[in-house]
C-alpha cells in the first residue's frame, strides 16, 4: 500500500496527491475527478488493507456464539467506538447506528417522530437534500424555512401560522448545501433550545452532515453543538465502503422507545401464539434500531478505510486546508473567463470562498455556461463533452430543490410546467422557458488535485468560450449558381433494422420501400434490458455496433451475427430472427413488454425464444431481451415524430400572437415539439439524412486540430447524399433545404439533427473515441446544442395515385433536387 509523505504547505500536499494516484492508478491519469465519486480514488490502498484481513481472518455472523462470530462483534463494538472517536463524539454522550446510507438514517428519525401519540410538526430549512425534504410527508404540519425565517424564528416567531397539536417538532438542516457548498451555523440546534418555551412541544434537530464531513471535521465535542440526531455518508469521507451512520445524543433517544417494529438482533425474547409480546434491547439505542444482520464485512472494511485515510491525509484539517485552497483557484478561474465580447461565461451561484468568515463555504463550485449571445449552455451538452474528455462532474438538480429553485428563481407553477414537458429528476436538464432547470456542479475531495482544476478549466476554455459566434443565426447559401438539373445524388442508405446495434447496407441496384414511419425494416427491433425497462443503446453499450444485420427476403429472415473478439471462431455467433411475427417466438401477452424507448414508454413484443434472447445477452455481456415494434400501432405501440426546424432554420410560418403556447418536449427528445407523423424505435423522425460534403467539411476541421477523420457512418444515417463541389451545394446547405425530391418522390425536411457522443463509437470497432463530437461542439454548437444532418419524411402527393406513389421507393444512385428552400 503506498503512503503518501503529507506536507503541511498545500503544494506539498497537491503533490503527494498526485504522485500517489500515478503510482496507484496509472491508467486513470487522463480523468479528472471533480464529483464526490473522486474520493474512491484512495479505494484500492483500503482494498488491499481489506483484502489481508478477509484471507486471514474468519468472521461470522455477529448473532451466534461461536469464536468467529464474537470476532465480529468485537470488531464492530471497536470501530463504532472508532467512528464516533474520529467525529470527536463522547460515546457517553453519543450512540451510532449503522445503516445502508444517510437517507436510511433519516428514516429511521422520521419513523421515531411518526410514531408519537400525536406525531410531529416539521421545519427543514430550503437548502436541504431531497431525502430530509421527504420527511415533511408524514408530518402533521411543515414549512420550508429560508435564511430570513430563520432569523425571525431564532428572534422568538414561531414558524408555523397556526397551531396543529404534535407531540414534538423536528428541525433539520444541512451542515454544508449540496448545491453549492454554503455552510449553515451548527449552533442553530443550541440556539433554538436556549429560546424554545418550556410550555410547548420539545423540539429535536437533525443534522444532515454528509456533504459537510466529506472534506472537514465535524466536531460534535464542540460547545455549540447539539444537533439531537447527524446522519453521515462514509463513502463520501472514505471512498469505501458504502456504509451511512446516525450519531443519536443518547439524552433524546427515548423518541425511539415507541417504535413498532423489531427485526431479528434488536430483541431480548419474542413469544409467538398464545400470547404476542416483546422485549426489545435497552442497553444501547443501536441494538434496538440495526435490524437483522449487519453488514458486518462492511463494517470491518471501514476499519481500514479509517486506518489508509489517516495514513494518507493526517487530518481532516489538512484535506480541508487543501480543497479549501483548490476552491478558490477554481473559482477564480470560472469566474475570469471571458467571451470575445467581453461577457462572462459562467453564471455562479456558489458565493466566493471566504477561509476569513466564521462558515465559509464548502469545497463545491456550482453554476451554469452562456453563451456570447446571451443564452444558455445546455446541460446535456456539457455533459455529453465531459464524459468524452473523462471528466467526472454531476450536472442535474443535485436533490436539492430548495436551493436550485431559489437560485434558478425558479417558481413552482414552472417546476410543474418542466414536469409536464418531460423534465425528471436524474434525467437530462434542458433549458425550459428562457431558464435552465439545474446546474452543474463541482465538488473538490481530498484526491483531487491542481492538475484537475487546470485541466476542467481548459475544458470549459475550449469548448464554451467563443472568441467569435460559433455559428452564424442562419447559414447563408448563393442559390444563383444553383442548376435545377441533376446536382445531387444517394451515394447510399442504411437500415437499421435493430436500434442501436449496426446497419444494413442495401446493395446498388435494389429499390428500397419508403414507409410513412420511414425506409423498411428500419429500427422495428429493439433489445430491452429485462430489469430496467430500458431500451439498450450505444452510449452505454458501444459492443451493440457489432452485432451486424443481414435481411434475407428470399427466406424471410433477419440474420444477424455479432463480430466481436473471439466470434469468428464460435459456432453460435449468429442468430436468424423470422422476418413475419412467429407467434410461437413472441409473448402473447395483449398488454405487450413495457419500456422506454428515449424516455418515451412504449409497448413492444418481446420475444420468448431462449436461443434468440441469449444469443443477444451472451454477446452484449448484459441481460437482454429481443422485442419488435410492429408499424401501425396506437396509443403506446405507436410513436410520433418530434423533429421540427430550429431556430437557425427560420421556416416560412404564419400564427396568430398567443394561439399555441411555447410548450416543450421531454429531455431526451432532440428537438423541442412534437410534428405530425410516426416513427418506430428511431429516436426522433422517420428518416435522417447526411450530405457527405459537411463530413468532409467536418474531417478537415478535425485534421487541423490534430485529430483523426471519421467516416459517413459514424452518423448512422439513413441516406448519405453527394454533390460535385462545383455544384453549389456546399458543406452544411441541407440546413437550408425544406423540401426535395429524390427521383419522382418528395420529402419534407423537418430540422437539424442533435447529436450526442453517441457517434463518437468507431462503427467498426464499437471503440469510443473523441471525435467527431468534440469538433462538432466547437464548430456546430448553436444555441447550446449541437447539430449535424438533417430529419425528413416522405411526402405522398395528393391525388396522384400512380404505382409509384402508391408503394414509393428509393434506391441508390437516385437524383435528388432541392425544391423548395428554407428563406
Amino acid at each position: 500500500m503506498g503512503v503518501m509523505d503529507l506536507s503541511t504547505s498545500t503544494s506539498g500536499y497537491n503533490l503527494a496527491v498526485e504522485e500517489f494516484r500515478e503510482q496507484e492508478f496509472p491508467m486513470l491519469q487522463d480523468s479528472v475527478y471533480l464529483d464526490h465519486a473522486g474520493s474512491t480514488l484512495c479505494a484500492k490502498s483500503l482494498m488491499d488493507a481489506f483484502a489481508q484481513e478477509m484471507t486471514s481472518t474468519l468472521y461470522g455472523n455477529p448473532h451466534s456464539s461461536s469464536w468467529s462470530s464474537q470476532l465480529s462483534t468485537m470488531r464492530i463494538d471497536d470501530i463504532r467506538w472508532r467512528l464516533l472517536s474520529f467525529f470527536n463524539a463522547n460515546p457517553s454522550e453519543y450512540d451510532l447506528v449503522f445503516v445502508p446510507n444517510a437517507t436510511a438514517g433519516v428514516k429511521l428519525v422520521v419513523e421515531a417522530m411518526r410514531a408519537l401519540p400525536e406525531g410531529y410538526s416539521y421545519v427543514y430549512h430550503e437548502a436541504c437534500h431531497t431525502s430530509l425534504v421527504g420527511a415533511r410527508e408524514d408530518a402533521r404540519q411543515s414549512v420550508c424555512v429560508g435564511d430570513a425565517d430563520m432569523d425571525s424564528w431564532l428572534s422568538g416567531q414561531d414558524p408555523f401560522t397556526s397551531a396543529v397539536p404534535s407531540s414534538a417538532t423536528l428541525f433539520a438542516f444541512s451542515a454544508q448545501s449540496h448545491m453549492d457548498g454554503r455552510r449553515y451555523p451548527l449552533s442553530w440546534p443550541r440556539e433554538l433550545k436556549e429560546k424554545s418555551n418550556v410550555k410547548s412541544a420539545p423540539l429535536f434537530t437533525m443534522l444532515d452532515a454528509a456533504s459537510f464531513s466529506a472534506t472537514s471535521q465535524l466536531d460534535l465535542s464542540s460547545p455549540h453543538f447539539a444537533a439531537d440526531f447527524v446522519v453521515l455518508s462514509l463513502y463520501k469521507i472514505f471512498g469505501f465502503p458504502d456504509l451511512g451512520a446516525l450519531i443519536i445524543r443518547r439524552s433524546e433517544d427515548c423518541i425511539f422507545d415507541r417504535r413498532r417494529y423489531f427485526g431479528g438482533g434488536t430483541v431480548d425474547l419474542v413469544t409467538c401464539k398464545k400470547e404476542q409480546w416483546h422485549a426489545r434491547k435497552t442497553q444501547f439505542v443501536h441494538e434496538r434500531l440495526e435490524d437483522g444482520t449487519l453488514p458486518f464485512h462492511n463494517i470491518i472494511a471501514l476499519d481500514s478505510a479509517m486506518r489508509v485515510h489517516s495514513k494518507l491525509f493526517g487530518s481532516m484539517g489538512q484535506v480541508s486546508t487543501h480543497t479549501s485552497y483548490l476552491t478558490q483557484q477554481l473559482f477564480d478561474r470560472l469566474e475570469s473567463l471571458r467571451h470575445g465580447d467581453s461577457l462572462p461565461v459562467c453564471v455562479i451561484y456558489t458565493q466566493r470562498p471566504d477561509t476569513s468568515g466564521s462558515l465559509g463555504t464548502g469545497p463545491v463550485v456550482s453554476f451554469n455556461l452562456r453563451t456570447s449571445t446571451g443564452g444558455w449552455v445546455s446541460l446535456g451538452e456539457v455533459d455529453k463533452l465531459a464524459i468524452l474528455q473523462n471528466i467526472h462532474i454531476r450536472t442535474g438538480g443535485l436533490c436539492s430543490p430548495g436551493n436550485i429553485a431559489a437560485a434558478l428563481c425558479l417558481e413552482p407553477w414552472e417546476m410543474k410546467r418542466n414536469l409536464s414537458a418531460g423534465i425528471r429528476c436524474g434525467a437530462d436538464s434542458e433549458i425550459m422557458g428562457g431558464k435552465p432547470t439545474g446546474v452543474i456542479r463541482v465538488s473538490v475531495g481530498a484526491m483531487s488535485t491542481g492538475s484537475d482544476i487546470e485541466r476542467f478549466v481548459q475544458f470549459i476554455q475550449d469548448f464554451f468560450v467563443e472568441e467569435v459566434p460559433v455559428f452564424p443565426p442562419a447559414l447563408e447559401v448563393d442559390k444563383s449558381n444553383i442548376s435545377e438539373s441533376t446536382i445531387i445524388r444517394v451515394k447510399s442508405i442504411t437500415v437499421f433494422p435493430i436500434k442501436s446495434c449496426g446497419g444494413y447496407v442495401v446493395p446498388s441496384g435494389v429499390r428500397w420501400h419508403v414507409r410513412p414511419e420511414g425506409l423498411a425494416w428500419d429500427r422495428e427491433w429493439c433489445l430491452v434490458h429485462p430489469g430496467s425497462g430500458q431500451a439498450l443503446n450505444q452510449k452505454r453499450y458501444p459492443k451493440m455496433t457489432l452485432l451486424r444485420p443481414t435481411l434475407d427476403f428470399e427466406k424471410g429472415l433477419l440474420r444477424v451475427k455479432y463480430h466481436g473478439r473471439g466470434s469468428d471462431s464460435s459456432s453460435d455467433s449468429e442468430v436468424e430472427i423470422p422476418l413475419s411475427a412467429n407467434p410461437s417466438l413472441l409473448s402473447q401477452d395483449s398488454k405487450g413488454l413495457s419500456s422506454r424507448v428515449c424516455g418515451e414508454n412504449i409497448s413492444a413484443q418481446a420475444y420468448v425464444s431462449s436461443e434468440i434472447n441469449n444469443f443477444f445477452s451472451r454477446s452484449l455481456g448484459v441481460p437482454c431481451v429481443l422485442a419488435r415494434f410492429p408499424a401501425g400501432g396506437h396509443g403506446l405501440t405507436s410513436r410520433t415524430t418530434k423533429a421540427r426546424m430550429q431556430n437557425h432554420q427560420p421556416a416560412k410560418l404564419c400564427t396568430l400572437p398567443g394561439s399555441f403556447p411555447d410548450f416543450p418536449s421531454p429531455p431526451d427528445s432532440d428537438t423541442e415539439q412534437s410534428s405530425q407523423g410516426k416513427i418506430l424505435l428511431a429516436n426522433e423522425s422517420p428518416i435522417l439524412l447526411v450530405n457527405s460534403s459537411s463530413v468532409e467539411a467536418l474531417n478537415s476541421d478535425i485534421v487541423n486540430q490534430g485529430g483523426t477523420r471519421v467516416s459517413d457512418d459514424s452518423f448512422r444515417a439513413n441516406i448519405v447524399v453527394a454533390a460535385p463541389e462545383e455544384s453549389g451545394h456546399t458543406a452544411y446547405s441541407e440546413d437550408t433545404w425544406n423540401r426535395i425530391r429524390i427521383g419522382d418522390q418528395e420529402y419534407k425536411l423537418l430540422g437539424a439533427c442533435r447529436r450526442c457522443q453517441m457517434v463518437c463509437v468507431d462503427q467498426t470497432s464499437g471503440i469510443r473515441r473523441q471525435e467527431p463530437f468534440s469538433t462538432l461542439a466547437k464548430t456546430r454548437r448553436i444555441d447550446g446544442k449541437v447539430y449535424f444532418g438533417a430529419h425528413m419524411r416522405h411526402e405522398p402527393r395528393l391525388g396522384y395515385m400512380s404505382l409509384a406513389n402508391q408503394t414509393p421507393t428509393i434506391q441508390v444512385g437516385e437524383a435528388i433536387t432541392v425544391e423548395e428552400w428554407i428563406e
